[in-house]
């Protein structure tokens, strides 16, 4: 199997390259201005020279606030680039897979989200994501994982930024109603990888197991690293958030679960890995 990578240097691709080479597959993972999705000669180009059967699109544009203010980029890099890849990978006969996220649900729901749950995305974020994904769905040869608070090693993830914050300030505020599931990209690779292996297509919630708010997650992070500042909780409603964003979007992992003949770490056993990791090498977030 050769798999191409789009969207290397990012947390989720440096997991799922780590992967790869744990199981000795050969892989291209070529840098952003290389490989930009948005480059439909760039797309040809890596798929005539390398002849990939498997195409992993880790490209996104990721920034909730900002996708309503940079409209345009952001229905190119979820939406219609992937509209693009779709089409290269039919043409090539190429196994494509992609990457969602859990801000396709509207958070009205009470019980955790299965994949036969109807979208309702509240901002334009999660609108693109959705257009992507059910873009590539289209496509028989394909594999679609909704993710939900993805964090690996690197800075475009909560942790990081909370790590930030309590750097800076003795007292931290921390939503406490906004919940849904800590994702840890070195579980996301492992089961993409088996997913593969195992011939899978359609579309599976791929998350770790259980749920949280952010201020658990927050606390028992602060908890495990040795910080030591007060973390309050208080409502979403506290912060000045200039975009929609659904309180509850935690999803079920029963489907991919079945299917892999697996049961996925919960995430407070995923959070003492990465955590642990962190203290072994700071330079794991740069």
């Amino acid at each position: 199997m050769r798999v191409l990578i789009a969207g290397y240097p990012g947390q989720l691709a440096k997991a799922i390259i780590a992967e790869l080479i744990r199981n000795n597959i050969v892989f291209l993972a070529p840098p952003h201005y290389d490989f930009d999705i948005t480059n439909n000669y760039q797309i040809n180009n890596m798929i005539s020279s390398f002849k990939p059967d498997v195409i992993i699109n880790c490209a996104a544009y990721n920034s909730v606030e900002h996708a309503e203010e940079d409209m345009e980029k952001a229905i190119n890099v979820n939406y219609k680039a992937v509209e693009y890849l779709v089409r290269e990978a039919e043409n090539n006969k190429i196994k494509l897979v992609h990457f969602s996220t859990d801000y396709v649900f509207d958070g009205s729901k009470n019980s955790l989200y299965v994949e036969t749950d109807k979208p309702n995305p509240l901002n334009l974020y999660g609108k693109s994501k959705l257009a992507g994904e059910n873009e590539v769905l289209s496509y028989d040869n394909s594999l679609v994982f909704r993710l939900s608070w993805v964090i690996g090693y690197g800075r475009n993830n909560f942790l990081y930024k909370f790590t930030n914050w309590i750097t800076d300030k003795q007292i931290v505020k921390v939503s406490n109603d906004e919940i849904s599931v800590p994702t840890f990209t070195f579980d996301v690779a492992k089961y993409v990888l088996m997913s593969l292996d195992k011939g899978l297509t359609g579309l599976y919630h791929l998350n770790n197991s259980g749920k949280a708010s952010r201020y658990e997650l927050a606390s028992k992070y602060a908890k495990i690293m040795g910080f030591t500042n007060e973390i309050i909780p208080v409502p979403m409603a506290a912060f000045e958030v200039p975009v929609r964003r659904p309180l509850f979007t935690a999803m079920s992992n029963k489907k991919i679960s079945d299917a892999l003949g697996v049961s996925i770490p919960d995430w407070e056993d995923s959070l003492r890995i990465y955590c642990n990791a962190l203290k072994g090498n700071a330079d794991l977030i740069r």
